[in-house]
């Protein structure tokens, strides 16, 4: 086989990965959160760019303000998750791109002074880093449940300012009882895979 990481963890982060629908009520712990963060912060970015950001609501109060905001289906899970992250693109990622890109620190004006190619950038590369973060949400032997069913206008108003801009709602926890929907198919691989 020409993979090389172990088997079993090709199964836990890709084969067995599934989307989450309960959870049991143990927590999620800051220091399983800053273990999932300090492994994906070094998946790749275009100028190392770096625009992902994550709000984790926590308290009650904020739960029920996002809750407020998800689509019915989503809502009761959404309540119960141990712990729920809010992910959103940052439109002024260039500020940071002097420390992110030392060697390079121009290129915060060379291709990022104009806030529509910032937002087109931060979109795409927010959403690799929200890959990996579900992905490490797996390595740390937690279930993700991402969701895009929602009032983003609502969600942004509520918990984002002007400068980001919400990808996805991501439900963590360890997986309760009936977590899982039926695996869905895939496409085969000369259905995806082209070579010219």
């Amino acid at each position: 086989m020409s993979i090389v990481l172990d088997p079993a963890a090709q199964d836990l982060l890709f084969r067995e990965a599934r989307t989450a629908n309960t959870f049991t009520d143990e927590p999620v712990t800051e220091e399983q959160v800053q273990a999932i963060y300090d492994l994906v912060k070094y998946g790749p970015t275009a100028f190392n760019q770096s625009p992902l950001r994550v709000i984790l609501v926590r308290s009650d109060d904020a739960r029920a303000r996002l809750v407020a905001h998800m689509a019915e289906g989503n809502q009761a899970k959404t309540s119960t998750a141990p712990l729920v992250a809010i992910l959103a693109a940052d439109n002024e990622f260039h500020e940071e791109i002097p420390a992110l890109l030392p060697h390079f620190p121009q290129a915060k004006d060379a291709f990022f002074s104009e806030r529509p190619v910032r937002e087109s950038s931060a979109a795409l590369n927010a959403a690799l880093q929200a890959a990996y973060f579900i992905i490490g949400v797996r390595a740390a032997g937690l279930a993700a449940g991402p969701m895009t069913g929602f009032d983003a206008a609502g969600i942004e108003k509520e918990f984002l300012d002007g400068d980001h801009s919400l990808l996805m709602v991501v439900n963590i926890g360890k997986p309760g009882e009936d977590a899982w929907f039926p695996r869905l198919p895939r496409l085969a691989y000369d259905e995806v895979i082209t070579s010219i």
